[in-house]
């Protein structure tokens, strides 16, 4: 249980990687603001009885603009790109994701309630409830063991057996044979 719980983690953690790398890798906007400031210098000459007199008045002009600007994604340099300009790093973490993906399958599929031996007590109760349920459907035991017995009706013989973790097994016997 501990390896699907830490298996589900990974695999969460994963995905939520791959996400949140997907969501940051997208085009950024970015607001700049510039200021242009243009000074204008005026001369005047201005002309009397009395000595030349020079008048000079400075204009300054001053003008603010906002720009948005969409930075493009980042771009490899690589000669091998990717026609969908996707980084080395997001291939890393999709391929890290399809592994987790399949140890998880490979998981849930193999580990079919432990390998654990059962006792002989417990054992024996689950082959008796077992044989108990072929007695009731017309079955006679014909020959018992510990961990096996041998069932017939008529010219049929079966054989109920538990193995060591516990779980029932049948299989038909041919008239005459030993189990």
């Amino acid at each position: 249980m501990r390896i699907r719980k830490a298996a589900a983690l990974a695999a969460l953690f994963a995905a939520g990687v791959l996400l949140a790398s997907a969501v940051a890798t997208g085009g950024r906007a970015a607001d700049t603001t510039t200021t242009e400031t243009t000074t204008e210098l005026t001369t005047t000459t201005e002309t009397s009885s009395s000595p030349t007199t020079t008048v000079l008045t400075t204009t300054t002009l001053e003008q603010t603009t906002t720009r948005k600007i969409i930075a493009p994604s980042p771009t490899t340099t690589s000669s091998e790109s990717n026609s969908n300009d996707v980084p080395g790093w997001a291939w890393a973490a999709i391929g890290i994701l399809a592994v987790g993906f399949i140890v998880l399958a490979v998981v849930l599929l193999t580990h079919r309630g432990g390998r654990s031996t059962v006792s002989p007590d417990e054992r024996r109760r689950r082959l008796d409830d077992a044989v108990r349920g072929w007695v009731m459907q017309g079955w006679a035991i014909d020959g018992q063991t510990t961990d096996s017995t041998v069932l017939s009706r008529g010219r049929e013989l079966m054989l109920v057996s538990v193995d060591d973790s516990g779980r029932i097994g049948t299989r038909s016997l041919q008239p005459g044979s030993q189990p």
